[in-house]
């Protein structure tokens, strides 16, 4: 299997502050452009973790053949 790279990008906001959130655009390599779909979670930090663990989970999934 070829090396592969992950993109993400984190930031916290105190709750309540954020009123939309958008795809992320890529620029490729062969000059075409690609998007990233940026997800919201909320709660205490225990809760992020949990939800980020289980949303990295859920990306693999996708992917079995990773």
């Amino acid at each position: 299997m070829a090396n592969l790279t992950l993109i993400y990008g984190m930031r916290l906001l105190p709750e309540g502050e954020v009123a939309a959130v958008e795809d992320a655009k890529l620029k490729l390599a062969n000059g075409r452009e690609a998007h990233v779909t940026m997800h919201v979670l909320e709660g205490s930090r225990e809760e992020i973790e949990r939800q980020l663990r289980m949303s990295i989970e859920a990306f693999f999934d996708f992917y079995p053949e990773i």
